[in-house]
């Protein structure tokens, strides 16, 4: 092995504990929202978080003022099937089918989406700077 090769075994583990880290801030970043915590919320991500959708892009903090209001909650959020997780550096790329109900001024609305949520590692912790989802097709 070269003297400067990294070690395939303890790069793969250092990974798996890497990926292990980032579902865990998923998981817990899922059960803020659901908490209808805005403050919460706004630890999992950076203050230029965007969301972008078939609409465009928005500001994260337009999502943190609905919440923080009331106008937006969330009382469901679940993963469908595994999550693809890349470490890229001091960037990675999660990936999932994400199901949620949601509720906006008073309406109901169950959302079945793809999501893929860009996280940063700065200060030794992950924050999300982009999510990007788009609706889930119905298995057929």
């Amino acid at each position: 092995m070269a003297r400067n090769a990294p070690d395939p075994s303890t790069t793969s583990s250092s990974t798996e504990v890497v990926e292990a880290e980032l579902l865990a801030v998923a998981r817990n970043w899922a059960e803020a929202i659901v908490a209808n915590d805005a403050d919460r919320i706004a630890a999992f991500v950076t203050q230029d978080w965007v969301l972008v959708s078939d609409a465009g892009i928005s500001p994260g903090q337009e999502f943190l003022d609905l919440v923080a209001s009331g106008a937006l909650t969330h009382s469901a959020m679940g993963v469908v099937g595994p999550t693809r997780v890349r470490v890229l550096g001091a960037t990675a790329v999660l990936t999932a089918r994400v199901t949620n109900t949601a509720h906006y001024r008073g309406q109901q609305f169950e959302a079945d989406e793809w999501t893929t949520d860009v996280f940063v590692r700065r200060n030794g912790r992950w924050a999300c700077e982009l999510t990007h989802y788009t609706a889930a097709r119905p298995h057929s």
